[in-house]
């Protein structure tokens, strides 16, 4: 079983946050700067145990790996920044991979969506546009990727690299896009790529588009009566709160009509107001104890997969003004890091359905 957690390389200082949003920008300024919005809301969520590090610190990515290790999570999942050949984030990355250290098993998501204001309560503001030029820069794109994918701590299913596209109906053609990759992967010599779609903003087309998998990514909560009223409310100006929604006791299956091989992906929380304020959703009443059954219906519908298929993704290790994170923070501690190692300790003494 595959525990792959996705990575969010935004806690170090670029010159383009520099320009965006002033000097010494970073993810914790949102989360420092994060305030309850409504009664019993809890804000700001502050680190614990790996504290408010930055990632150009190689000890601080060791941690990171050891700590991970230690529970249960067997990779990282990398979010990627490509826009027409301009990279943004790269270098925890780009280190990672120049000096072999953390030992620990990897793979990437391409994160490809145009960056709004929204990491500083300006959505509406286009910072940089995804846009996909053609061949040329695929073949750049990949190229670029080739030393990643040929690297020995590369994650591979079925022996081949796993690359994630997180928003695939974004492209302009998937199918072609599919075939377009395959290709360069076999001509490099990789043997092909295991790629894999993200099933958000409605994509239901990974199968037909020729993707090896997708990732169900569902939201820790759902709406009700009481949330679609609190929303019209919203709508109309009455009320000016974040929307919220209790997050819910077990997770959601996938859709049944989805086919192909469908990676669960559990959420530890959600809670997106250090970014965007009182337009934000925030789900309530998350606790470890909740998350261990997300964790645990998860590891279930992992392992009805064949047995080199079996994923389970958690969204995320460490995406703190989303609230959606496993490392240790002042409230819980260690709380969420160990309810999955719980419910995998569990899972494999009594055999999970295969």
């Amino acid at each position: 079983m595959e525990v792959i957690a996705h990575y969010l390389p935004q806690f170090h200082p670029i010159p383009e946050n520099d320009q965006w949003w002033g000097k010494g920008f970073t993810e914790w300024t949102n989360v420092t700067n994060a305030r309850p919005l409504f009664r019993g809301h809890v804000q700001p969520h502050l680190p614990a145990d790996l504290g408010f590090y930055d990632l150009r610190v190689s000890e601080v990515r060791e941690a990171q790996a050891d700590l991970a290790r230690r529970y249960g999570v067997t990779g990282f999942c990398y979010w990627h920044y490509w826009f027409a050949g301009r990279r943004l984030l790269e270098r925890p990355f780009d280190e990672v991979l120049t000096s072999g250290r953390p030992d620990f098993p990897f793979c990437i998501a391409w994160a490809n969506q145009s960056w709004s204001g929204i990491w500083h309560g300006a959505p509406n503001k286009v910072l940089i546009d995804q846009t996909y030029p053609g061949p040329a820069d695929d073949l750049e794109h990949f190229s670029h990727l080739r030393r990643a994918f040929e690297d020995p701590r590369y994650m591979t299913i079925a022996g081949r690299p796993v690359l994630c596209i997180y928003q695939p109906g974004g492209l302009p053609d998937p199918a072609q896009f599919v075939e377009r990759w395959q290709k360069m992967a076999h001509d490099a010599g990789l043997g092909g790529l295991y790629l894999v779609a993200g099933l958000e903003y409605n994509y239901h087309s990974h199968v037909k588009d020729g993707f090896d998998a997708a990732v169900y990514y569902r939201f820790p909560f759902e709406k009700n009566a009481a949330t679609r009223a609190r929303e019209r409310l919203q709508a109309r100006g009455i009320i000016r709160y974040p929307k919220r929604f209790p997050y819910l006791d077990a997770f959601v299956d996938p859709p049944t009509n989805l086919g192909g091989r469908v990676f669960p992906g559990v959420y530890p929380n959600w809670d997106n107001t250090p970014r965007s304020g009182r337009r934000g959703m925030v789900a309530t009443g998350s606790t470890p104890e909740r998350f261990s059954a997300h964790v645990r219906r998860g590891l279930e519908l992992a392992a009805a997969n064949p047995a080199a298929e079996q994923v389970l993704f958690i969204k995320s290790w460490n995406e703190w003004a989303e609230g959606n994170y496993l490392e240790p923070d002042t409230e819980y501690g260690l709380g969420r890091l160990e309810s999955l190692a719980s419910e995998l300790s569990r899972a494999r003494h009594f055999s999970l359905p295969s």
